[in-house]
């Protein structure tokens, strides 16, 4: 059971305001089923003391292809109920543009009670292109009040108005009857556009309507007043909110060129070039590599070594172009990184130790001065092909704690077999990194990944993995920032 509705009182055509939120897969087949009850009493709707009117089965995909899906009720054994039908409707609330928080009140309500004052509750619908109305909301019952203060309440934007600030909203104020004959109090007619007037000190107010005293009495004016006493919006991007209003990937990938990883020129070495088959540092290169291009619109990457000898001097360096172009360390494509690596091989001596920090130093420069602009426009993805354990570890951690404030994100790929319990660490998975000085991380930038577990799996699995968080973290960053999308949808 994934949820259930409030119970409807006295009514064969209830409306149900309850929103059920179901995970989404295009790729399965999601089947669901849904019970309708009578209810008695105060136990759990569904027990033996209810009665079964019916129930309907469908998959995810039939109602998200339809927007609306209308099916008959069926009792035990393929029977049908009566006449007895179901609509589900469908909205998507992942990557719409947030939510919305609403306090409203009303003053001076008609009386519908003869002994007692009206128990009023609000109901608002969106009015749809086709003029069908969807209900969005229902206020609780406030009890014996003509000027009751309903409770605030939170609504997404696609569903109060499908994101679209000029559509029509009905709204309908009711005196609440036990056996569920509710007396119609009177309405009125607004935007959301129109509501966003009651932010901050402001108020908007409405007269609540009833046509048929409008047309019989002479002197009418109303049957009361709504208030909207406060409105708040809560912006909520998607990572593609960022990446469609213009935010570019740039990807740099820094090799690990010491020693450990065996001569070159040898079959052994894990870079060694084989004429038939890539080896690991290609494979992880251009897994990861393939689907960051797609978010770079200029295809152009930095490619970086480190732990080598390098010409002319032969001085140890860790952060060197493998172009050998100390102005502009970028290479055309992934093609591009990949030719450069062969050709920078026979020009290097493999040597040590093993330091990332001075790498991950050198993009976070970049990403510093990205941020300076305060706009989402770049974000920054550094993957470190290494075949060992980070020598320079307490550097490592200050400065991905350093990053952390900043637009990038790290991927570790580990090649070999080396044993990379230590770097689980850097992956702050098994618990929150810190600095040498035990400052904690901002957010989570960091994947690690061996290569290993990967070996004979599709090079879409390792892509897929090591990239499964990027778009969490892009959008934790834009939004502890609040830089909103550049241009949003």
């Amino acid at each position: 059971q994934v949820d259930r509705s409030e119970v409807i009182k006295s009514n064969l055509n209830p409306v149900f305001a309850k929103i059920f939120t179901v995970d989404y897969y295009f790729e399965e087949v999601q089947k669901l089923r849904f019970e309708v009850y009578d209810s008695h009493g105060q136990a759990g709707v569904g027990t033996h003391d209810d009665d079964f009117l019916g129930g309907m089965e469908c998959t995810v995909g039939q109602i998200v292809a339809q927007k609306r899906v209308t099916k008959p009720l069926f009792l035990k054994y393929g029977k049908f109920a009566g006449k007895s039908t179901i609509t589900i409707i469908s909205e998507e609330i992942s990557g719409n543009n947030g939510y919305v928080e609403l306090a409203f009140r009303a003053k001076k309500l008609d009386d519908k009670d003869l002994f007692s004052k009206s128990d009023p509750f609000l109901e608002i619908y969106r009015i749809e292109d086709d003029r069908s109305e969807q209900l969005v909301y229902r206020t609780e019952v406030v009890k014996n009040n003509l000027s009751p203060i309903w409770e605030p309440f939170k609504v997404s934007l696609n569903s109060l108005c499908s994101c679209e600030e000029k559509r029509k909203l009905r709204c309908v104020v009711w005196d609440y009857d036990s056996r569920g004959k509710h007396d119609f109090i009177g309405e009125f007619f607004t935007t959301f556009e129109e509501m966003q007037k009651a932010m901050g000190e402001n108020k908007v107010q409405w007269d609540c309507m009833n046509p048929k005293y409008k047309i019989k009495k002479r002197n009418y004016k109303n049957s009361g007043v709504v208030v909207l006493l406060d409105l708040k919006i809560h912006r909520v991007y998607s990572f593609l909110d960022y990446i469609m209003g213009g935010c570019q990937i740039h990807f740099t990938v820094a090799i690990d060129f010491t020693a450990s990883n065996g001569d070159p020129r040898n079959s052994c070495s894990l870079h060694y070039i084989n004429p038939y088959q890539p080896n690991e540092y290609l494979k992880a290169l251009v897994a990861v590599g393939e689907i960051c291009q797609d978010y770079d619109s200029d295809k152009k990457f930095s490619a970086l070594g480190f732990g080598a000898r390098i010409p002319p001097k032969y001085e140890v360096s860790h952060d060197f172009a493998i172009n050998f172009n100390p102005d502009n360390d970028e290479c055309e494509g992934i093609q591009g990184v990949v030719e450069s690596y062969q050709s920078c091989l026979p020009k290097i001596q493999l040597y040590g130790p093993t330091n990332v920090a001075p790498i991950i130093s050198k993009v976070a420069r970049v990403a510093a001065d990205e941020e300076r602009t305060k706009e989402a426009s770049q974000y920054f993805i550094l993957l470190i092909l290494t075949d060992g354990v980070v020598t320079d570890m307490a550097d490592t951690r200050e400065a991905i704690v350093r990053a952390s404030y900043l637009p990038m994100s790290i991927i570790i790929v580990g090649v070999g077999n080396a044993d990379f319990t230590d770097m689980q660490i850097l992956d702050g998975d098994d618990g929150v990194l810190r600095s040498p000085k035990g400052e904690p991380v901002l957010r989570d930038i960091v994947q690690f990944v061996p290569f290993r577990e990967f070996k004979n799996a599709s090079p879409t699995a390792l892509a897929k993995c090591v990239l499964a968080e990027v778009p969490k973290q892009v959008v934790e960053y834009y939004s502890y920032k609040a830089f909103p999308p550049r241009c949003p949808r």
